[in-house]
């Protein structure tokens, strides 16, 4: 954890040295969908926040950290009886955007970009008795999404494709990989 902390003061000083940055704290919802098969296993609403720098005008990169919940609600059904479980999924999400400006640029009062790029998700807890081992960390994803910035604000509207399964090896539990959409909101400095 103090290395992303350190890796992030990093990029936000190395984003500070260039004229044409901004600096976007951030938080959000996202909802997460599970491809698994086996019990009948659903992904429910979690929540975002953190912070990422936007290095260039026109054309731009964007890395960010974000501290990341992500909700599965898990239904199983033995003998006739069902049971409930929800597990939670807790982490660092550590995306990395391409962008370009269709209207406007970094310095504009508004603007609209489309961006794309990949993403980890490195697990730091998770809840209903698994362990953090159960499970494939970092997860790797890609994403594709729009932005439009009006004075400071910022709104971001992303979804991720997961290109790792969720968990390594758990028996009799296939929880597949996630895919989510990722909103975030926010001020540009």
């Amino acid at each position: 954890m103090k290395s992303l902390v350190t890796l992030f003061i990093l990029l936000a000083t190395v984003g500070s040295a260039f004229a044409q940055s901004s600096f976007k704290p951030g938080a959000g919802l996202n909802f997460t969908g599970i491809t698994g098969t086996g019990d009948d296993v659903k992904g429910k609403m979690g929540w975002q926040v953190g912070a990422s720098v936007e290095l260039g005008n026109k054309f731009y990169i964007e890395p960010g950290i974000f501290y990341t919940t992500r909700n599965a609600e898990s239904t199983t059904i033995n003998d006739g009886v069902s049971s409930l479980s929800d597990a939670q999924f807790r982490g660092f999400r550590v995306p990395v955007a391409v962008g370009y400006n269709i209207l406007g640029n970094t310095n504009s009062s508004f603007a609209f970009r489309v961006f794309g790029g990949g993403s980890a998700f490195i697990l730091s807890s998770v809840s209903d008795g698994y362990a953090i081992s159960d499970f494939n960390n970092p997860e790797w994803g890609v994403f594709a999404g729009l932005g439009a910035d009006i004075s400071i604000i910022f709104i971001d509207l992303s979804y991720q494709w997961s290109l790792t399964n969720v968990q390594k090896n758990i028996p009799g539990i296939d929880l597949g990989r996630t895919n989510g959409v990722f909103l975030t909101a926010g001020f540009r400095f």
